[in-house]
């Protein structure tokens, strides 16, 4: 994926990963971070939504977001239209949601995964491209963004 910028969010249960996750970025590509700030309890959703906002808008490129288990950060941000958020745990689904799927956002799981792993899982996530030469995933994405414009109200 070619991308300039990533918005990045987190909620308590993932701030530690999201700071090792921007020190993996930096100087790579522009990080955006869209908080939390400290591992103090808060609302995943509060932050999620401001980075899927923004994807949503094209204010930013893609984004990584990071709570206990990926799934929460995943449900709040495909709720908005372009947004396609997944959760990987593996080498095999990491590679599979760019290639088929072309996800722009990335949900890991800070307590159900290794941090190292995690980490792997960013620059696999980074450096695989949609393919854009099959027919079926570019039709499949396409009654994705139709179903989107019928049920999701643009931003």
């Amino acid at each position: 994926m070619e991308v300039d910028s990533i918005g990045i969010a987190s909620d308590h249960a993932g701030f530690f990963l999201k700071e090792k996750i921007k020190k993996l970025l930096a100087g790579k590509v522009e990080i955006k971070d869209y908080g939390c700030t400290n591992s103090e309890s808060v609302d995943y959703p509060n932050f999620c939504q401001t980075l899927a906002l923004d994807i949503s808008k094209r204010k930013t490129q893609a984004g990584i977001a990071v709570c206990g288990t990926g799934f929460g950060m995943s449900i709040v941000a495909n709720k908005f239209s372009g947004v396609r958020a997944y959760c990987p745990w593996d080498e095999y689904t990491c590679k599979m949601g760019r290639l088929h799927n072309d996800a722009n956002v990335l949900c890991l799981g800070a307590r159900t995964l290794n941090h190292d792993r995690a980490l792997d899982l960013v620059n696999l996530w980074l450096s695989t491209s949609f393919d854009q030469s099959n027919e079926k995933h570019l039709r499949r994405l396409d009654k994705i963004t139709q179903i989107e414009k019928q049920t999701l109200k643009s931003h």
